[in-house]
């Protein structure tokens, strides 16, 4: 059956040329695996794959999975593709079918609800996901009506379980939009190589040399080395209300355009919107500018403009020139050189980035391509200056910062006007001698995503625009008004809310709506469904948020830009940064205790060193316990400052590991620690499940305990004592109830540790209970692709958690304000005697 479905997905491709995988993978495993793949085609999509009866059924869906039960994605089915395709990674080359580059967005598992031959046959697919980013309960819905149609259209919908988020509070696609195949592209042939094989070369070509500069190779800091990025995301600034008086800035004038990423593998280039649409082809004469360079193999950022008679970005010239498909105005300002010649640049400050952007354009005479000038002047005089020559405004830049994708404070913003898109949600009539219609009405989505009536604009419209805009106006009618709510006198024509307009306008008024009001133009490389009132951030908030991440004064910090883990770019300065904003957390967990580290001075992606002795370890703070505490060996170690706490940080250390017992009374541990740790094809929601099941039978033994994410791929459970037996008798009662679950419930848990006895099982640890062992601590990053965070968090928190990596080093200091969790378990005396009764074990005499 899966041979005869794939003879359309065959037929399409020319795998000579296409470096999709053109056979089968053989399975040996029952588990069913899906995959979604963010495509960067004429049109940015999403391919969501789940396999079935051997290969993967196969849907396109443009906007990507919503978490929001209440929104329904379009599917579109397409033909099936072989199981070999879901860990295909690469760039589809030009002319062939589905052109454009493609990236595992996410994978995993999924588990039908029901029968799903038939589910899929009837049109109602019912299934669980446990993936990287996808979770929880989902169902796939054929659109009544349509089921002979070749390509028969389906709704993506989510189900509403602990999984689900609103799409007002979290766009999982706009969040999290890079692959989750650490190093992939590595592993897929560059367009170059496949070109070459299909034009029937002996060898590939060779990759451009690149132009010889006075630039640095291998500057402190960058990755060489390092591949080429199938995707990136751009870093965006946050605007603020006025500059910073601090020095170490750099400014740029703020373009009117379209922001524009490139990358360029050797004859290989393609221009990217900041949503990852592909715009090469509408920019075909730029891209062969852009090759002319002769980077090699690089990724550019920039923004593309055209230029008024004064020499100034008009943003309606520049929808004049799509719109008239004469692109050979438009210009593009390259302002960061983010990979070059196989060094990935972005862990560099800006700084030493601008250096080797300006060496390689240096020599460059295309007028299409032009440096992005930057300022170190008074931004105050800088911006008058802006406004005076009708510049949007100004971009403000940290000249010691490192590139970082997403929203920061590391880039602000500061503009002359007021000036923001907004969802058009109708239109009026014309009046007089006008055509086409009379102005557009406008709204803006509050922070519960609905869309508020934010006032018209009727001014700015070229002539010749009208009708071509009122006609995809016309296009988009509906009977009922997309805003939640409307003023009184408000009329109109309605249209379903998908055009955004880029308006101009003096003010906003105390009711919520704009004065003064000029079309600037459409813009289609954001969605509508981003657009809510932009607020300028008070200054002095956007140091608040950089100094949540700032070090001690004075601390000295070597190789800072180093980055320890490439799946995210996470430096050495990003990983002190975190833990001094946690160190308040962090400290109590390992104050007190012996404490092991692991080391890593070449990152999570090279050797990493475990330490739990150091007479010779030199870090400003550490305490060295008495030797007594461990005879024959060098002394144990101790972090209780954090002048301790980031010293070990500076010397590479990535983890802190903790004994069962204070230094104090090293013979009588104060807690036990059961490791949740799932073998393969365990679910994530089974890993709930047996956390549940351990609390259950800790309770029934008299024993309260608590909960953390382990930063990895479990839970930790853990129970707090008070100390007064020894490390024997302590480690056979967790022995027993690891046991005792095994036996119960053989199906689920294992009691011996090794992969090949926990596959599909769950091996609940208990061996973290002997003396000298060791658990990772709260608070601690743990060195493992994204860097997760192991955190302290409330039983009723269990159903919400997505992974045992939850949180990650990033994301974590959200969660420093939240209420301590464990405050009560401070108060706790616990014994277990009457559990050790209970499971028949020797009870000693207490001493």
């Amino acid at each position: 059956m899966g041979t005869d479905t794939l003879q359309r997905y065959r037929a399409k491709r020319d795998f000579a040329a296409t470096p999709e995988p053109a056979g089968q993978r053989v399975r040996s495993d029952t588990t069913l695996e899906f995959v979604v793949q963010k495509h960067a085609a004429s049109h940015l999509h999403y391919d969501f794959r789940l396999e079935l009866d051997g290969t993967l059924k196969s849907w396109a869906i443009p906007k990507g999975p919503s978490l929001d039960p209440a929104v329904k994605r379009m599917a579109v089915e397409v033909e099936d593709h072989p199981l070999a395709y879901a860990g295909f990674e690469g760039v589809i080359p030009k002319g062939h079918y589905g052109a454009g580059t493609v990236i595992v967005w996410d994978r995993g598992r999924w588990r039908p609800i029901g029968n799903a031959r038939e589910g899929y046959r009837k049109g109602k697919l019912e299934f669980e996901l446990d993936g990287e980013k996808l979770h929880g309960r989902w169902t796939l819905v054929r659109m009544h009506g349509r089921e002979k149609e070749r390509q028969p259209p389906w709704l993506l919908i989510k189900g509403n379980d602990a999984q689900a988020r609103p799409a007002r509070e979290y766009d999982i696609v706009e969040a999290q939009p890079d692959s989750v195949l650490a190093g992939a592209a590595a592993a897929q042939p560059s367009t170059t190589k496949v070109a070459a094989k299909a034009a029937g070369k002996a060898a590939a070509r060779k990759t451009p040399a690149a132009k010889t500069t006075g630039a640095r190779r291998g500057a402190a800091g960058s990755k060489k080395g390092a591949e080429l990025p199938l995707m990136l995301a751009p870093q965006l600034a946050t605007r603020v209300d006025h500059a910073p008086p601090e020095g170490g800035w750099t400014w740029e004038m703020k373009f009117d355009g379209y922001r524009l990423l490139s990358r360029i593998d050797g004859d290989d280039v393609r221009l990217l919107t900041r949503n990852g649409h592909d715009w090469t082809r509408k920019l075909r004469g730029l891209a062969r500018s852009v090759g002319a360079l002769q980077l090699g193999r690089a990724w550019l950022d920039g923004e593309i403009v055209v230029l008024d008679e004064h020499g100034v970005p008009a943003f309606q010239q520049l929808q004049n020139a799509f719109e008239s498909s004469a692109t050979e105005a438009i210009v593009y300002y390259v302002f960061d050189l983010l990979h070059h010649d196989g060094e990935d640049l972005r862990p560099l400050p800006l700084s030493q980035r601008r250096e080797r952007l300006q060496a390689v354009l240096a020599d460059h005479d295309d007028p299409r391509i032009r440096l992005s000038e930057a300022f170190e002047l008074d931004a105050s005089e800088l911006l008058k200056a802006a406004c005076r020559m009708r510049m949007e405004g100004l971009i403000g830049k940290r000249l010691d910062a490192a590139y970082a994708s997403g929203r920061s404070t590391g880039w602000i913003k500061l503009k002359c006007t007021e000036r923001q898109e907004f969802v058009i949600g109708g239109y009026t009539d014309p009046k007089g001698s006008r055509s086409g219609f009379g102005s557009l009405l406008l709204g803006v989505h509050d922070e519960r995503g609905a869309l508020r009536y934010a006032g018209r604009v009727g001014s700015g419209f070229a002539t010749t625009g009208l009708q071509a805009l009122a006609a995809r106006l016309k296009a988009l009618r509906r009977d009922t008004p997309p805003f939640a709510t409307l003023p009184r006198g408000v009329r109109g024509h309605w249209v379903q809310p998908k055009l955004i307009a880029e308006v101009s306008f003096a003010q906003w008024t105390r009711e919520g709506l704009v004065r003064q009001a000029v079309f600037q133009g459409l813009r289609d490389d954001k969605p509508a469904r981003a657009i809510s009132r932009e607020k300028a951030m008070p200054v002095e908030k956007a140091k608040e948020v950089a100094s949540a991440k700032a070090l001690p004064r004075g601390m000295r910090i070597t190789h800072p830009e180093r980055v320890i883990d490439t799946s995210t770019g996470i430096t050495k300065l990003e990983l002190l940064q975190y833990h001094a904003a946690a160190a308040d957390l962090l400290l109590p967990h390992l104050r007190g205790r012996p404490v092991s580290l692991v080391r890593g001075p070449e990152g999570i992606g090279g050797q990493l060193f475990f330490q739990k002795h150091g007479r010779e370890l030199r870090i400003p703070g550490i305490k060295q316990l008495d030797p007594s505490l461990d005879p024959g060996h060098d002394p144990l170690l101790e972090i209780a400052t954090p002048a301790a706490l980031l010293g070990a940080v500076q010397m590479n250390v990535i983890e802190f590991h903790t004994w069962n017992a204070r230094a104090r009374a090293i013979e009588k541990p104060d807690r036990i620690v059961f490791d949740i740790d799932p073998g393969e094809r365990v679910a994530w929601t089974q890993v709930q499940e047996a956390a549940t099941l351990v609390r259950a039978l800790l309770q029934e033994l008299g024993l309260e305990s608590l909960l953390k994410t382990s930063g990895g791929k479990g839970l930790h459970v853990i129970v707090p004592l008070a100390p007064r037996f020894d490390w024997d008798t302590v480690r056979a009662l967790s022995q027993a109830v690891v046991q005792h679950l095994a036996a119960t419930l053989p199906d689920r848990f294992v009691a011996k540790s090794g992969p090949k006895n926990r596959v599909g099982k769950i091996f609940v640890d208990y061996l973290r209970n002997g003396r000298g062992a060791t658990t990772a601590a709260a608070w601690s990053a743990r060195a493992r692709p994204g860097l997760g965070v192991s955190v302290p968090v409330g039983w009723d928190e269990l159903d919400m958690l997505r992974s045992g990596a939850h949180w990650t080093v990033r994301s974590a200091p959200e969660r420093f304000d939240v209420a301590d969790p464990w405050a009560a378990a401070s108060r706790w005396r616990q014994s277990i005697r009457e559990a050790l009764v209970a499971l028949d074990l020797p009870v000693p005499a207490l001493r």
